[in-house]
């Protein structure tokens, strides 16, 4: 080893070396860049911690408004069930009615047809017992036409007639 090192330290490179690195750490601590550097730092930490808040936030109004439209979709379906059961109800109303309608209708048709077919029967009985009537007239008359006088015969007829009618 040399001892001319530790005589004499100004000679060798590796002592300036070290004795500039130590008047820039004495011109930055003068000059106070490691608070500066950590204002910056500190800064920079609660911007991120600002930007972690606002993130939180941004995820709970989010989840907010998630469940919102959850709640919002479970109401329109509720209500859409509703009107899907009210249509239900109303068509079954609905057809209900129209089966009591139609029975209403053929019951009422079916009055009017047996009420046409009483008083076609009562026109036949009519009709027969006229025509009865005429040939029970005409056959006594010839009854009376040969068996008695004409003016007699006359007078049973329009008695006859009467009480047929």
């Amino acid at each position: 080893m040399h001892f001319d090192y530790f005589l004499n330290p100004t000679t060798d490179p590796a002592f300036w070396v070290f004795i500039g690195l130590m008047v820039v750490i004495a011109i930055a601590i003068f000059v106070k860049v490691p608070a500066l550097i950590a204002k910056q730092l500190d800064a920079r930490a609660d911007g991120i911690r600002n930007e972690l808040d606002e993130a939180r936030r941004l995820r709970e109004e989010a989840q907010e408004l998630l469940a919102s439209y959850q709640r919002k979709q479970r109401e329109a379906e509720a209500e859409a069930e509703e009107i899907v059961a009210l249509a239900k109800k109303d068509a079954k109303i609905l057809a209900a009615n129209a089966r009591a309608e139609l029975a209403e209708r053929i019951e009422r048709r079916t009055a009017m047809a047996a009420s046409r077919i009483a008083q076609a029967e009562a026109q036949a009985a009519a009709d027969v017992k006229a025509l009865a009537a005429d040939l029970a007239v005409d056959a006594a008359a010839k009854l009376i036409a040969e068996r008695g006088s004409k003016t007699k015969a006359s007078d049973d007829l329009k008695d006859l007639e009467s009480r047929l009618n």
